[in-house]
């Protein structure tokens, strides 16, 4: 019987044990922004249909052994447990129910996910906001997947709108493109030996000491409270347009990233200086999520499910810390050194192997003190640093979910220990930026127009500079 009752199981990943932990446990808000009201007749048999049999964690629930290993054990699924359509006031303003949203949300962040019932919900919320005529919330334990395969399943319920036989397709990653056009992947470059062995040496040790004993300065982006994981989020979003940003990119010939990157840490430092005076030099690290599967687009869920697939299903990611430069006054005058910095940062970072290196060492933590032990040593890394940026490819053609057309999507993460995340998703040649802040430590309105103002103000520079040759 015990035999049976093993083979019933499927041990889990150990970074899915690390991300749902008494320690640690995060989730995944996707929100899909409808373009027309919603119609949620057809919400049981698509769920039902298409999305549970994407893949069966969706139809299973976490268990623990008596040696304390984590697996995945199959039930039955009752729908109706996680779908759910919240039921507000009909003939309100938009602002009443875009309050009446941001609230929800908060709600959804902070509620753990019941042990007996697989790790997912549906919510739909039919009111129309001030961005979108309704708004379709898939809530996902991150132990489940990362963003990548999460995207993939959520994409497997969509259709492209000009053309439904017709597969989505998404943007090609040039930044790993060597001189030759030749993909080369982030982490298949070959440093140079000496720098890359003392940047490797220096970024493995620096990521061992913010797991345990160095932390960033508390500042208007970091209360450092224990317990910040436990707290309300407040989410607020604004758009960019890529081709805007790709003429910031090919002024200064740099990458989109360094463009982004330069765009967010100098918001984040004006915003910091707005609302405390010198806090624009506190030290910051900010955690910047890498999918090491390097790829160069999604991949069907059926070949992420095949038991050697090349880019499988589950949590393939590292944190990148990188330390938020200091807002000085000649940067203040001149947000392109910005840029310049997030462009040199990068490219440091690309020369360390300190990655592979914090990855071994979190599975040693595990072999021999357990995933508990590897899981706090995570918590301690997000909490002892300022922020997360994380950054995920989304559709280049508009795309609908049972024939009603997406206007826009975005995604936050919750329960991690920190007062501030900056996540980012591309969609029909638009940037959407998303701010998932402490409630009542961080203004996210105010945080948002810094980073619209630093938006503007680098493309202005940009401008006004001069031709630059590529570094």
């Amino acid at each position: 019987m015990e035999f049976e009752r093993d083979e019933a199981l499927e041990p889990m990943s150990p970074s899915s044990q690390y991300l749902r932990s008494s320690v640690l446990s995060l989730t995944i808000l996707g929100i899909l922004e409808s373009e027309v009201p919603i119609d949620d007749s057809l919400t049981m048999p698509l769920v039902k249909d298409v999305f549970l049999p994407i893949n069966h964690r969706f139809s299973s629930i976490m268990v623990s052994e008596k040696r304390g290993a984590k697996k995945w054990k199959r039930v039955e699924v009752n729908l109706k447990d996680h779908v759910k359509v919240p039921v507000f006031p009909i003939g309100m303003s938009n602002d009443y129910y875009d309050e009446a949203f941001s609230e929800y949300l908060s709600k959804l962040g902070m509620e753990q996910f019941p042990p007996n019932r697989p790790l997912w919900e549906i919510h739909i919320f039919k009111y129309p906001t001030k961005n979108a005529a309704g708004n379709l919330i898939f809530k996902l334990h991150h132990s489940l997947g990362d963003g990548y395969s999460l995207m993939g399943a959520l994409l497997s319920c969509l259709q492209r709108v000009d053309n439904p036989s017709f597969p989505l397709t998404f943007p090609t990653r040039q930044s790993n493109l060597g001189p030759n056009g030749n993909s080369r992947g982030f982490f298949r470059r070959v440093p140079r030996f000496f720098t890359g062995l003392i940047n490797t040496v220096y970024d493995f040790g620096s990521n061992v000491l913010k797991s345990s004993l160095i932390e960033d300065d508390k500042s208007p982006i970091r209360s450092g409270d224990d317990g910040v994981e436990f707290r309300p989020i407040v989410v607020t979003t604004t758009t960019f347009s890529i081709d805007h940003i790709k003429q910031i990119k090919d002024k200064l010939k740099v990458t989109l990233n360094d463009v982004i990157t330069g765009i967010i840490i100098f918001g984040t430092r004006l915003y910091m200086q707005k609302m405390e005076e010198n806090s624009g030099k506190a030290k910051c690290t900010a955690l910047v999520l890498l999918n090491t599967r390097v790829i160069g687009g999604y991949t069907s869920v059926s070949e992420m499910i095949k038991p050697n697939a090349e880019m499988p299903w589950g949590n393939r990611f590292a944190f990148l810390q990188v330390p938020i430069p200091k807002l000085t006054d000649s940067e203040l005058s001149n947000p392109l050194k910005f840029v310049k910095k997030a462009r040199q940062l990068i490219k440091r970072q690309k020369n360390s192997a300190s990655v592979f290196l914090t990855g071994l060492f979190l599975d040693a933590i595990r072999r021999i003190r357990g995933p508990e032990a590897t899981s706090r040593c995570i918590h301690n890394t997000l909490k002892n640093s300022s922020l997360t940026i994380s950054n995920m490819m989304g559709p280049m053609e508009k795309m609908a979910l049972a024939n009603q057309p997406v206007k826009g999507l975005y995604f936050v993460v919750a329960g991690a220990p920190q007062s501030l995340e900056v996540t980012m998703v591309s969609y029909v040649g638009k940037l959407s930026i998303s701010i998932g802040a402490e409630k009542d430590f961080i203004d996210p309105d105010k945080f948002k127009s810094c980073i619209e103002y630093a938006f503007e103000a680098i493309s202005k520079a940009a401008k006004e500079s001069p031709a630059q040759t590529k570094a």
